[in-house]
């Protein structure tokens, strides 16, 4: 199986309402895709999204990334492709891995292949503030079927200890609460914040401080009264077994797109489990090319809410078949293999760029 044709994709899908995080507000997402051919003309697809502020990696890196690996790659075999690519992953990882998962969902790749149907619980992001609005959301978000919510936090201790007693106070034991702090807090106050949680309801408490300072992230897990999870820093199984020797670190979320590949990935997820922490699995940020692999790969490593929610987002979806969700969580059918509106991409397309193998080349 040789690549005959790369096309690469930046597309802009407006969200639905803005995504808040400490480090950016998101009202639009803007991927990579990367449709490859072969030379029978089946077709792969894979999404890259690098998202401003949460990596040292760039959205021009990225694209320069794939502009030069596309002509490079072309009329290699499928594992020779991918081998090339994952030798230069470095340069940018999320990058990389758009473009070995497009030539694994080509191959047709185990993990993509589901013998039954699935559904997965998935957990919604928390927005309110006011006392009456939290009262409200909370009231929404159970009668839609959602029973995990991330509350993101990182700005002000003292008014997050506020807002996320407020929340436990309308939850009332009905859902499980994600904290996310989105490396924002500093060491103190993320100590200060975590000392002032109440246990209850509460899985985790997501990366306090920045992805680099593991000292920071264990001097909060020392005091918090409930497990952390490291997210940004996860990118390797040394990753996950550093991570696993810090004390009341229990959890460790891994993304797709810091993989590079689906096989990696699910190597990664049990390198979790195998270090004593529960792995989470999901890309908020993701649109429905990579939070349906993420699914994939989330039906057999496991066991909680799944994060691979980002395609709920976005105004517009990428299937011509759309994802299947309701009452809370995702449902995946045996035999499903998503194709892309091709008409939707090109009205949304910043830009699009096609490399091919020249055909009869001998005339």
């Amino acid at each position: 199986m040789k690549l005959a044709e790369i096309t690469l994709r930046i597309v802009r899908l407006p969200l639905i309402r803005p995504y808040v995080l400490s480090y950016r507000t998101y009202t639009e997402f803007e991927p990579i895709i990367v449709e490859v051919r072969d030379d029978d003309g089946r077709v792969g697809w894979g999404e890259g999204h690098i998202s401003p502020g949460s990596s040292n990696e760039t959205r021009e890196g990225g694209w320069a990334f794939c502009r030069e690996h596309a002509q490079a790659l072309l009329g290699k075999d499928t594992g020779a492709a991918k081998a090339t690519i994952a030798a230069n992953a470095g340069a940018s990882k999320v990058a990389a891995t758009a473009l070995i998962t497009a030539i694994e969902m080509l191959e047709d790749h185990p993990a993509l292949r589901l013998a039954r149907e699935v559904k997965l619980p998935l957990l919604t992001p928390f927005n309110s503030s006011a006392p009456g609005d939290i009262e409200a959301e909370v009231e929404q978000r159970l009668a839609e079927g959602f029973r995990t919510f991330k509350i993101k936090v990182g700005k002000d201790a003292g008014a997050d200890i506020r807002r996320a007693a407020a929340i436990q106070r309308a939850t009332a034991g009905r859902a499980t609460l994600r904290i996310d702090a989105n490396r924002a807090y500093s060491e103190s106050d993320a100590s200060r914040f975590a000392s002032a949680l109440d246990p209850a309801d509460i899985e985790l408490f997501e990366q306090p401080c920045e992805a680099d300072d593991w000292d920071a992230n264990a001097n909060v897990a020392a005091v918090s009264p409930v497990p952390i999870m490291l997210d940004e820093p996860i990118c390797t199984i040394g990753d996950v077994e550093r991570a696993g020797a810090i004390r009341n670190v229990g959890f460790c979320k891994l993304k797709l797109k810091r993989f590079g590949g689906l096989g990696l990935l699910a190597e990664a997820l049990a390198a979790v489990r195998a270090c004593g922490m529960e792995p989470v699995l999901g890309d908020g940020l993701g649109t429905e090319l990579s939070c349906w692999m993420e699914a994939c790969v989330a039906t057999t490593t496991i066991r909680n809410a799944g994060e691979f929610n980002g395609f709920l987002k976005p105004k517009l979806r990428l299937f011509d078949v759309p994802l299947q969700f309701a009452g809370g969580e995702l449902a995946l059918s045996p035999g499903f293999r998503p194709t892309l509106d091709r008409d939707l991409m090109a009205a949304h397309e910043i830009v699009r760029e096609r490399s091919a193998v020249l055909v009869n080349a001998r005339q």
